[in-house]
């Protein structure tokens, strides 16, 4: 069996790879060990898939080499992936500011990639497992469970680590060492945090509860939702943060964001001093929430019999919650892997090996990773796109 390129892996990336290769007229065979194409892309934003940001910059990913991603994001952009969806007919909707989603099921998304597939001349090959990559002169072959394929380009595309559920493997870090090239540390991000058993406690008795917090982290901070759950903190401003938290790093949870605690205080001490603390924070903060906070601290009383020292406890648990996360959820939960192939032996420009131009990668198996908000799709959709062009 033998085709230009053959792909490793059917998900947003290899898809776009391959529909772009395809329509250049080259014979290109996606394959992947899988029962179906996109698995990531059907489970993604709750079954709608946040496919895109349209404000997506470089700033928005971690790399050991931040300037890896410049090129492909500038030459193949949000507003080009919207004008392919939009050509289809896929409603969608913007939730938050710049995050597109399907406004039906993602299930529409992966049918119009399957469909350009289709169109370009692609052929998908699933339940089909890699046993074994090899260079043969200047083109590569691939011995598979449904026998060897020859090809004048591999393409790995095979993802990251995250969610080992839907198929997720070191597969594509294997062939990269086997292939001489560096592999970076790899960790779960965008992941739920789980808590200690009394900090669990606290947190699973307020279980769905949510609040717009800001929280900083190792250089990061995010003004986003935190939600609590059975196991520890989520929602958006967790997993955000999740992408700077390194394991025993402290995390600082400003729950009067945008509001000085301290000044607000002093100030409900002099105008209204018969009134109790848990009054104040039942203003502010969700009330089972303020009710657990002054369970947690015992510190209600009137204004008036309040020190300062009191007001200022009060002010740093409100505006500098110091909390250590016991770790995260990990890979079952991460939505996406930090670290991953290192791309300085990597073309910006075509996704190739810089000495083994046969042998290209894309995606989230490479070392960039987005931030929640539809980033890692764009990164998917122009990686893609830059190596299809380049076959």
């Amino acid at each position: 069996m033998n085709h230009d390129v053959v792909i490793i892996g059917a998900g947003a990336a290899g898809l776009m790879c391959a529909l772009t290769a395809g329509y250049a007229g080259r014979r290109v065979l996606v394959i992947d060990h899988a029962n179906k194409a996109g698995k990531k892309i059907l489970m993604s934003g709750g079954g709608r898939c946040n496919f895109t940001n349209l404000a997506t910059t470089s700033a928005n990913f971690f790399s050991d080499n931040p300037y890896f991603c410049i090129s492909a994001l500038k030459r193949y952009r949000p507003d080009h992936f919207v004008e392919l969806v939009e050509r289809h007919g896929l409603e969608h909707v913007e939730k938050a500011p710049g995050q597109l989603f399907c406004a039906g099921s993602a299930k529409d998304l992966l049918t119009i990639l399957l469909t350009e597939c289709e169109w370009a001349g692609v052929d998908i090959s699933l339940n089909t497992r890699v046993e074994h990559v090899e260079r043969l002169g200047e083109g590569m072959r691939l011995m598979t469970s449904r026998g060897r394929m020859d090809a004048g380009a591999v393409v790995v595309a095979s993802g990251g680590l995250s969610i080992p559920t839907l198929g997720a493997s070191g597969f594509g870090y294997d062939i990269a060492r086997q292939f001489g090239l560096s592999v970076t540390a790899t960790r779960p991000a965008l992941v739920p945090f789980t808590l200690t058993s009394q900090w669990k406690d606290r947190a699973a008795a307020l279980a769905g509860l949510s609040h717009s917090v800001a929280v900083r982290c190792g250089g990061g901070e995010y003004h986003e939702p935190l939600l609590f759950t059975h196991r520890g903190l989520s929602g958006p401003a967790m997993l955000q943060i999740s992408s700077y938290w390194q394991p025993g790093d402290t995390l600082e949870i400003n729950l009067l964001a945008g509001e000085n605690a301290w000044e607000s205080l002093v100030h409900a001490r002099q105008q209204t001093p018969k009134r109790r603390v848990s009054g104040w924070l039942a203003e502010r903060l969700p009330k089972r929430l303020a009710h657990a906070l002054v369970g947690w601290h015992g510190e209600d009383a009137v204004f008036a019999e309040c020190s300062n020292a009191q007001l200022a406890r009060w002010a740093e648990r409100l505006n500098q919650w110091q909390l250590k996360p016991a770790g995260t959820e990990g890979w079952r939960t991460a939505e996406v892997t930090i670290g991953g192939v290192a791309t300085q032996a990597i073309s910006s420009k075509t996704f190739e090996v810089k000495d083994l131009p046969q042998l290209r990668f894309i995606g989230e198996v490479l070392d960039v990773t987005g931030e929640l908000g539809g980033y890692n799709f764009q990164w998917a959709w122009a990686s893609g796109v830059a190596c299809g062009l380049a076959l």
